[in-house]
């Protein structure tokens, strides 16, 4: 069987490319968005059979109205989703955020994404989100919304990467999945988002004066790198998906029908509902057909008018025979499904707070002039005791990037100066702006819908004063003029920052991307370093960062004994910060990204954001596979630190061996069919079934399904005259597939996850003073000489040792797939191993990117250590 490498940038002789759909401005050639209808049943995975039953059963009960209402929001500040109130079925509260629950009170402000994935560890990943699940079920919501995997992290100067987990498909992937069970084992849906290609801010949502920037992606891209956490999400069970704001290829990812229909549902064979995000929901009849399930918040693109595009539309649209009523049987069905799998039926809370004020007693009915006044928060509690798991992810994520002589860690006998308002909390308090929109003191997480509430915010400052009270503390991010000429015994912390988040709001300058300081750490920190290294002979520097800074004016000025990424710590910043700094812990979190000595050490496509263009703006991925360290590990350029990078206080040996578990063939073996979905009427339901409720009292900009009965009787007598009425799109039909090749089970052919080795691995403490945990990256090369081109090395998997003694040792195992091993191949439209002959890959072992042990071969089962590594 015959099998090619693909040309990057273009869909070369992919069903992506099988026919050709005129976007709304043109993209470059090559990039197409391809259709693919109709819209994929849910139902056929046997895991999901009970939930679909129940659900067919509900909804066969339903109205036209009652099933148009659950798929839409009531309005933006109305609440969330429509109901079925007559028959059981709630509003769903759907929250935010990316580390916790938003806008809400008594709740925990974990660390960010970012941080999170900073850790490289696979329990403390899940702890967190099974905390967040707790908290979003005691406070009665009924979907998270997270976790996010889009943005990838492609640009560094991304508005939201650090939402998060770090610049690599399958640290995303797994942190992704661990987050999702975690969260879904206590009854709440999480939401995979967004998909995809978001990678940067700035123009991307439509509006009518200018469509969003379209993301053009090539299909092996797609597959190898921003599908993969989407798939390994969808294969853990996630139960909702969320659209992103842009466009792909040309097309709006809200009614893209192959990214939905043909990827997201039948390819990676998803269960659950997919919503558009907040606003980006552009138009009616289209996007139901695409494939999407749920509009939010309901309104057009332009809110508070009492407009909608589904709603009363999507009774018309259903009504006249537009959207054929099946498709709206599985739109109602995949949400109510969903909500019966993770037992919401069942004793499941309703909220108990309000995201608009922190009262009491509030509007019932925000977005109305006149609304009646009712009591909506109840100050539930639900932190419990999750400061310890937040304080934990924060402690092992901090990555100490330099240690000179091994300066660190602190005594607390010693003299300190700590410089930087960062060190302490906002004097305004931790909350005093909006969505976090500032960055004024300790940067505990970035701004935007990703974010929480503080409950309090334990700043640096105040852990540093428990341990040494007579810290002296310089709350300015200039050298003071009047500054005394410090001994040489004294120790100079300097705290500097980076902020970044989402396009809603404009910090200094920063449109949620960091488009005007670029990598530069804000409030002239670089200056604040330079100048504190000129007085004092010993400097450690803190960076609360949202990603990577440019640290080349002063990383190798001697002075500089120690520089410790604290990421976004979220609420616990200080005490986790001090136990790094006195040595109560070594450091073990490992950079999530890598940290180059240019900006433009990256191509253009990835160091630089796209402007402004009349029309839709192209962000086009011409560098394909090769982000971050593949990018840099292609081209020989040696990053200041690379990916994976994190220093400790003690040192480790790394020993392993290589089992081979399951023999792979070329491709996967042929998926099996799919099983039975629901079965309804399909003939147009009676116009009353939308008619008004006799006397019902309305509420300005509450959106309904409703329709006036001579609207409702109009549309169902086109309707059944069966006379075509919809300028339907090109392909499209009504005809269900039996299904990709590549498909056959939640994320895929389920084959892609059998375990092709195991890899043990003997991590010695080989310290003699300090404890510490090793983080053990494996990374793969892929065989020489196969007809695709491939990354020097890419991370497979990690795991985390517990913490070592000097001289203890500990066992872990990581593992490759089947998935693993492949390359996405577009002609076959399918998953290939090109090694499966018997051609050697090799599995490196090492605790960062650029720093890699040992070499196992699976040709021969033999792991040899102190080889040079291809990097």
């Amino acid at each position: 069987m015959a099998y090619r490498s693909l040309v990057l940038g273009a869909f070369a002789s992919s069903s992506l490319a099988a026919s050709v759909v005129t976007p709304r401005d043109p993209v470059p050639p090559g990039f197409v968005a391809a259709p693919y209808y109709p819209a994929p049943y849910g139902g056929w995975v046997a895991s999901w059979e009970e939930a679909y039953s129940k659900a067919e059963a509900l909804v066969s009960q339903m109205t036209l109205a009652e099933k148009t209402n659950i798929t839409s929001g009531i309005g933006i500040f109305m609440g969330n989703t429509g109901s079925a109130e007559r028959l059981g079925f709630p509003r769903l509260c759907l929250q935010d955020s990316a580390l916790g629950v938003s806008s809400a009170d008594n709740v925990t402000a974990f660390p960010a994404g970012i941080t999170t994935g900073a850790t490289f560890d696979k329990k403390l990943i899940y702890a967190r989100g099974v905390a967040i699940g707790e908290e979003h079920r005691g406070k009665g919501t009924n979907v998270y919304l997270g976790p996010s995997v889009g943005p990838l992290g492609r640009k560094p100067l991304g508005g939201r990467n650090w939402e998060g987990f770090g610049s690599d498909p399958v640290l995303q992937a797994k942190a992704a999945a661990l987050t999702i069970k975690g969260v879904q084992e206590q009854g709440i849906i999480a939401t995979i988002k967004h998909l995809i290609g978001n990678e940067q801010e700035m123009y991307r949502m439509y509006n009518p004066f200018q469509p969003g920037y379209s993301a053009n992606i090539d299909d092996r891209t797609l597959h190898e790198l921003y599908l993969w956490p989407f798939a390994e999400s969808v294969h853990v069970g996630v139960g909702s998906a969320m659209t992103a704001y842009n466009a792909v290829n040309g097309s709006a990812c809200s009614q893209h029908s192959y990214l939905i229909n043909g990827i997201l549902k039948d390819e990676l064979g998803f269960q659950g509902f997919v919503m558009s995000d907040w606003l980006s929901h552009i138009s009616g009849v289209d996007s139901a057909l695409a494939g999407l399930d749920m509009n939010m918040p309901g309104d057009t693109n332009i809110p508070l008018f009492g407009f909608s595009n589904w709603h009363y539309e999507l009774s018309s649209s259903v009504l006249n025979g537009s959207v054929p009523l099946d498709r709206l049987n599985d739109m109602v069905t995949r949400i109510v499904a969903t909500w019966y799998k993770f037992g919401q039926d069942k004793d499941h809370p309703r909220p108990n707070f309000s995201s608009n004020t922190r009262e009491r007693d509030g509007l019932l009915y925000p977005a109305a002039l006149l609304s009646p006044i009712g009591q909506v928060n109840w100050f539930v509690n639900v932190q419990a005791d999750h400061y310890l798991i937040a304080r934990e992810v924060a402690q092992d994520a901090i990555t100490l990037l330099k240690n000179n002589g091994s300066f660190l860690p602190l005594a607390t006998s010693q003299s300190l100066h700590v410089f930087g308002t960062a060190a302490q909390v906002n004097p305004d308090g931790p909350n005093a702006c909006m969505n976090r929109a500032c960055n004024k003191g300790t940067l505990g997480m970035g701004w935007g819908s990703g974010v929480a509430d503080y409950p309090y915010l334990d700043d640096p400052i105040s852990a540093i004063r428990k341990r040494v009270p007579g810290v002296k503390f310089f709350n300015t991010d200039s050298f003071p003029w009047f500054h005394p000429t410090p001994s040489p015994d004294d120790i100079a912390i300097v705290f500097i920052t980076s902020d970044a988040g989402e396009n809603s709001f404009t910090v200094e300058g920063n449109n949620g991307d960091r488009n005007s300081a670029k990598l530069a750490a804000w409030h002239n920190g670089d200056e604040l370093v330079r100048k504190v290294a000129e007085k004092y002979s010993s400097v450690i520097v803190v960076a609360q960062t949202v990603g990577p800074l440019d640290l080349e004016s002063w990383v190798d000025n001697p002075a500089v004994k120690g520089v410790l990424f604290q990421h976004l710590p979220g609420q616990e910043a200080g005490e986790s910060l001090a136990n790094i700094l006195f040595g109560d812990v070594s450091p073990s979190g490992h950079l999530p990204y890598s940290i180059t000595k240019r900006a433009d050490d990256f191509p253009d496509s990835i160091a630089n954001l796209r402007g402004f263009a009349f029309g839709q703006v192209q962000d086009t991925f011409s560098e394909g596979l090769y982000i971050d360290y593949r990018w840099l590990n292609k081209e020989k350029i040696k990053p200041r630190f690379a990916f994976g990078h994190g220093l400790s206080y003690t040192s480790f040996s790394f020993d392993a061996t290589i089992e081979p578990v399951t023999q792979l063939s070329l491709v996967p073996p042929p998926r099996a069919p799919k099983g039975p979905t629901p079965v309804y009427s399909t003939e147009i339901p009676p116009a009353s079934e939308a008619y008004w409720p006799t006397g019902f009292n309305r509420i300005w900009r509450y959106l309904y399904s409703w329709l006036d009965k001579s609207d409702a009787d109009s549309a169902y007598a086109i309707g059944i005259a069966g006379v075509k009425k919809y300028n339907y799109p090109s392909g499209y039909s009504t005809v269900q597939k039996p299904g990709p090749a590549a498909g056959g089970g939640e994320g895929g052919n389920p084959a892609l996850w059998d375990i092709a080795f195991r890899v043990p691995v003997t991590v010695k403490n080989t310290g003699a003073k300090f404890s510490g945990r090793a983080s053990v990256q494996a990374y793969i090369q892929y065989p020489e000489g196969i007809p695709y081109d491939t990354p020097i090395v890419q991370l497979r998997d990690f795991e985390k040792t517990k913490v070592l003694a000097p001289g203890e040792s500990e066992t872990v195992t990581v593992e490759l797939t089947r998935k693993d091993l492949s390359v996405w191949d577009v002609e076959l439209q399918n998953w290939v191993v090109p090694g499966f002959d018997g051609k050697r890959y090799t599995v490196w072992i090492g605790e960062a990117s650029d720093r890699l042990f040992t070499a196992c071969y699976t040709d021969t089962g033999v792991c040899e250590g102190g080889k040079a590594p291809p990097v």
